[in-house]
């Protein structure tokens, strides 16, 4: 029994209205007015100039991280070659001809390869030993006679044995071979059972180039220009695929049809294609 009674200070039927949210925020989804501009845009139609301020600034934190990337990359080449896993290397070599080479001025690498982040530019070549590119290691000479190339040989997994003198094709080791900065151009060649001659020289920037042929263009276009003269371009883009592909693809009577072709040409001139050395 309570010691005392106190009458209610409330009535009984009293509606508390309980909030459904802890707190409201304004609708940010929702169009103020009738503006149909942009949020940084200003009444002239303008961006904002803290808005292109901090485009620009992500632009150039893009570029350089692309930049980085690729010396990465580039800097990767230093520790291993690639398509060589487990290969073994037995010779490099560094050209020490003098500027009086067949080809003379300067070629930009910068303006044929791309601008050099650092890292060794290296020309990665998979051939087969069984059909030895003999037109690259022509090309190859030629390159160690314009340029400081580091040569180096492997063999890959794929192949049992190589035969010595494929081995030591590209020249004797050199004692500075360690020292990849020395160099302005790398010229890897692995002897791996391949079907086709394939050359790799950026991953990102290009794709492989197959055919004996097509990589011999590009080679020598490191010594100098193709023709400005789209004819005599034809010309030696003909010449070119009628070597592989006759001479040394083709039937005897596609072998004979060209050496008669060869014979004429060379008779007329010293060359096949022009007044001075090309491809062909």
């Amino acid at each position: 029994m309570p010691m005392y009674q106190v009458k209610p200070v409330c009535g009984v039927d009293i509606k508390v209205d309980l909030p459904t949210c802890m707190y409201k925020l304004p609708n940010v989804h929702a169009q103020q007015g009738n503006s149909c501009s942009s949020e940084h845009a200003l009444q002239n139609g303008e961006v904002d100039p803290a808005v292109k301020a901090l485009e620009a600034r992500q632009d150039e934190i893009l570029r350089k991280l692309y930049e980085l990337k690729a010396a990465v990359e580039g800097l990767a080449k230093t520790v291993t070659t690639p398509d060589a896993d487990l290969d073994l290397t037995v010779s490099s070599s560094l050209s020490s001809q003098s500027s009086t080479a067949v080809f003379t001025g300067t070629t930009d690498l910068d303006a044929l390869l791309g601008k050099d982040l650092g890292a060794l530019r290296d020309i990665v070549i998979n051939a087969n030993p069984a059909q030895p590119p003999l037109t690259l290691l022509v090309l190859h000479r030629l390159l160690c006679q314009r340029y400081r190339v580091l040569s180096t040989v492997h063999v890959h997994s794929s192949v049992s044995s190589v035969p010595p003198q494929l081995l030591s094709c590209l020249g004797p080791r050199h004692p500075d071979s360690h020292s990849r900065h020395m160099f302005q151009l790398g010229f890897t060649l692995i002897w791996k059972d391949v079907p086709k001659l394939q050359m790799k020289f950026s991953v990102r920037n290009m794709c492989p180039i197959d055919g004996e042929a097509n990589v011999a263009r590009f080679l020598f276009k490191l010594l100098a220009p193709y023709p400005s003269d789209p004819a005599l371009a034809t010309l030696v883009d003909s010449w070119v695929d009628a070597a592989f592909f006759q001479l040394a693809e083709g039937s005897s009577e596609e072998r004979a049809a060209a050496l008669r072709d060869l014979g004429s040409a060379l008779g007329r001139s010293a060359w096949l294609s022009g007044p001075d050395l090309s491809l062909a």
